[in-house]
């Protein structure tokens, strides 16, 4: 939040006073009255993304800034001996700082070779209030990359990152690193796959590369689904879980780590990244999230880690929040007509409920099948079974191919075991799991009357 060079200068101005005359050395060091600072004639000095120094221009201080943190790593390796180490300690929940610092490391001529998560910040520690600050820190091993290493092609990075990753997300759930902590404690491992090679090919893209964000994304996505995994199995199963729609996904995630309770926007967001989807998108389409403030903006929250990525939407709220917190709207406070229903698969409704929903349709109506997140459609269920309406939602099931959907069972039982114990919302979760399971029961009997369009994902 606020540039080194300032705070340094507490220090510089006693330093220059009490070391004057000591050597002629030291005296050269000392003679500006403050510390260095950024040098527009030299493009050099101190290394922080900072648009102030450029005019409000973020652009340009970013490109200054990335070409900084290039120089940098590229003076270590010129610095390192052939099987010399160079370790970088981070922290930092933006997606874009990561990609920053990955991509200096591999243009620098580095390799990744080992990644340890350590807790080095203190839970209680004043910036940690009312933030999304990490507590931990991501302690990243490099090695020079070998002068003949060759290019890679995506596909078979993809799969080695993925063979190499597995064991250490298990390692580190099993060592308790939970939250966006463990998103970015599986970072490192996965590195080694790609930073092996000066550039990573499309194979099914000629004269394209595979840039750091779009390798940094597919890991992503592989570590929430690894945590979903977890939880629709109840913590005990040892697979991912792939072809789960992203706002069902996100809605796991939130869950499991902040239940219902309010929640800090940062690890919302990076977990929103991380299923391809933004904060403002779970608020605003999906009416999955409510903005309900805190003690601190998003735009203050990113500005405190990285201080010219503040851009974050700070609106205020309906409750008069300023949007640096939020929660998870209970089902039963998603009221919006369309929950759960696509017009061009969904024909028989109310006529008052389809009146509404078209309505509120109408400018951007699909012509065709869209998905529909499989927990919107579990919402629309339990709406259904409270008003006693259970040839809605038999009708529902058919229509949706519920009966038959992979997921859907596994989704209904982690959503029993996430609610509070005696609550409305476990009780019909539990009905429904029942209905559910009779319905399914004569379908496994008779497989060839089981056809029909999966519409669920």
């Amino acid at each position: 939040a606020i540039p080194y060079s300032d705070l340094m200068d507490f220090f510089y101005v006693w330093l220059r006073r009490t070391l004057q005359g000591l050597s002629a050395e030291i005296d050269s060091r000392f003679q500006d009255p403050i510390s260095p600072k950024w040098d527009h004639d030299k493009n050099n000095g101190e290394l922080i993304d900072d648009a102030s120094r450029f005019g409000g221009d973020r652009e340009k201080s970013r490109a200054a800034y990335e070409e900084g943190m290039f120089r940098a790593f590229q003076a270590c390796y010129r610095s390192l001996a052939p099987e010399g180490r160079l370790v970088v300690v981070f922290a930092n929940k933006q997606p874009a700082a990561w990609e920053t610092l990955v991509s200096s490391i591999i243009r620098a001529g580095f390799v990744v070779n080992g990644s340890w998560p350590i807790q080095t910040e203190m839970g209680n520690r004043s910036r940690a209030h009312g933030s999304a600050a990490l507590s931990s820190s991501v302690w990243l091993v490099c090695k020079k990359r070998p002068e003949a290493a060759r290019p890679g092609w995506d596909n078979k990075v993809l799969a080695e990152m993925e063979e190499k990753i597995t064991t250490r997300l298990r390692d580190f759930w099993d060592a308790g690193i939970r939250g966006p902590d463990f998103v970015w404690a599986a970072t490192g491992p996965a590195l080694e796959a790609y930073s092996k090679h000066p550039a990573v090919k499309k194979a099914n893209e000629p004269g394209q590369l595979m840039t750091v964000s779009e390798f940094l994304s597919q890991v992503r996505r592989m570590v929430v689904d690894f945590v979903v995994g977890r939880v629709l199995s109840g913590n005990g199963g040892t697979e991912a879980v792939s072809g789960l729609d992203k706002v069902t996904t996100y809605y796991l995630l939130h869950r499991h780590d902040f239940g219902m309770a309010e929640a800090p926007i940062g690890p919302c967001i990076l977990y929103a990244i991380s299923c391809g989807l933004s904060d403002g998108a779970l608020v605003e389409q999906y009416d999955l999230l409510i903005r309900t403030g805190g003690q601190e903006t998003e735009e203050e929250a990113d500005e405190d880690e990285n201080p010219d990525e503040a851009g974050g939407d700070a609106r205020p709220t309906a409750e008069g929040g300023s949007g640096s917190k939020v929660k998870l709207k209970p089902w039963n406070q998603r009221l919006r007509p369309g929950l759960g229903y696509d017009p061009a698969v969904d024909s028989k409704r109310t006529k008052q409920e389809a009146k509404t929903s078209r309505l509120a349709t109408r400018e951007k109506s699909p012509a065709k099948a869209r998905e529909i997140p499989l927990i919107d459609q579990v919402h629309r269920l339990m709406h259904l079974w409270k008003a006693g309406d259970q040839a809605a939602v038999n009708e529902y099931l058919d229509v949706r191919g519920l009966l038959r959907h992979p997921l859907f069972h596994q989704l209904l039982q982690a959503l029993i075991e996430l609610a509070s114990r005696n609550s409305e919302e476990r009780s019909l979760l539990e009905s429904l799991s029942n209905h559910v399971s009779a319905r399914r029961a004569p379908q496994k009997r008779q497989p060839a009357l089981a056809a029909g369009p999966e519409t669920g994902e």
